[in-house]
């Protein structure tokens, strides 16, 4: 009867274990996404459910599509489409059945843009028809629509790369208004507040691109409190998109190459890199166990001379999540 168990044990044991190994060579084997385009520059990533990623172009502008099972992104919201210029961040709201978009003129950086339509917006687009819905303007004079997150309320909080703002879309609202300022915040080396994100204490998570810096902004009943700057367990280069994985943990990619894996434990982050050797990674989207990684090759585009051309085509790389 032993024997039969001990059988039975070391039987169920091997399916577990060949199961592993066969995932863990199935997430290796994947290929990148190709992006098209010669001036593709992916600049963010968002994945709904059903594991369709979208794909957002700071050069060209619009947004790339990516159905499930595919290698190759194709042109979902034409550039300049609803007014749009250069397209920055990216985020799948399934609730609302919209695609929210960061829209911004940067020509002003020598990034033209298709259209010619001044300022930051917000836009939302249908998640089903692609159709333009929603439409905010940035306040004030310094913006740069950069990332946003979603509460459990409903409100979305919107990064402002070109000022120390965290602004606000309350539900039903049509207008942002400016949630926080804060000076912690503020642009250092061209570039300020990037990558945002809640954790599951309810506190949202930044980061500061230019800066290379990592907070913690607090909330109670929805106004923003303490701004708290947290010690790093190793620098980190130009960082940039930031994800919700687990708890307090995130994921979040490096302009200086590499994606990590970011767990925040009060005042102090650790960070264990998941990927280095990258093409100025600027966006993260996760599907299933696999996190895909958008190699934005930005030092290619600001820096063409020096750096040049972009190594073509533009991709989203695999990389496993593992444990």
């Amino acid at each position: 009867m032993r024997s039969r168990k001990r059988k039975g044990y070391l039987a169920a044991l091997a399916i577990v274990c060949s199961s592993a190994v066969a995932a863990s060579a199935m997430a290796g084997d994947m290929k990148p996404i190709a992006i098209p385009g010669d001036q593709a520059y992916p600049e963010s990533m968002s994945a709904s459910s059903d594991g369709t990623i979208y794909i957002s172009s700071i050069a060209s502008g619009g947004v790339a599509r990516v159905k499930p099972g595919e290698s190759k992104a194709e042109m979902w919201i034409k550039p300049g489409a609803f007014d749009t210029r250069s397209t920055f961040g990216v985020l799948v709201d399934e609730k609302n059945s919209t695609l929210w978009v960061c829209s911004n003129d940067v020509s002003t950086m020598g990034v033209p843009g298709p259209s010619t339509v001044p300022g930051a917006y917000l836009k939302g687009f249908d998640l089903k028809t692609g159709e333009g819905k929603f439409s905010a303007a940035f306040p004030g004079k310094a913006h740069v629509c950069n990332d946003m997150a979603i509460a459990s309320d409903g409100t979305m909080y919107v990064t402002n790369t070109a000022a120390p703002q965290i602004l606000r879309l309350k539900p039903g609202a049509k207008e942002l208004d400016v949630w926080l300022e804060n000076d912690l915040l503020a642009p250092k080396n061209g570039a300020g507040l990037d990558g945002i994100a809640f954790g599951s204490d309810g506190n949202l998570y930044v980061n500061t691109y230019g800066g290379n810096e990592f907070f913690r902004v607090t909330l109670k009943d929805g106004a923003a409190g303490s701004v708290t700057k947290l010690e790093t367990s190793r620098p980190i280069q130009n960082p940039d998109a930031l994800r919700p994985l687990d708890g307090n943990t995130f994921l979040m990619a490096e302009g200086g190459g590499t994606v990590d894996r970011v767990t925040v434990n009060g005042d102090k982050v650790d960070i264990e890199t998941l990927k280095d050797g990258l093409g100025g990674p600027t966006s993260v989207a996760k599907v299933g166990d696999t996190v895909w990684v958008g190699e934005g090759q930005l030092t290619r585009l600001f820096g063409a001379k020096e750096n040049g051309p972009p190594k073509l085509p533009f991709q989203a790389v695999p990389v496993p999540l593992g444990k």
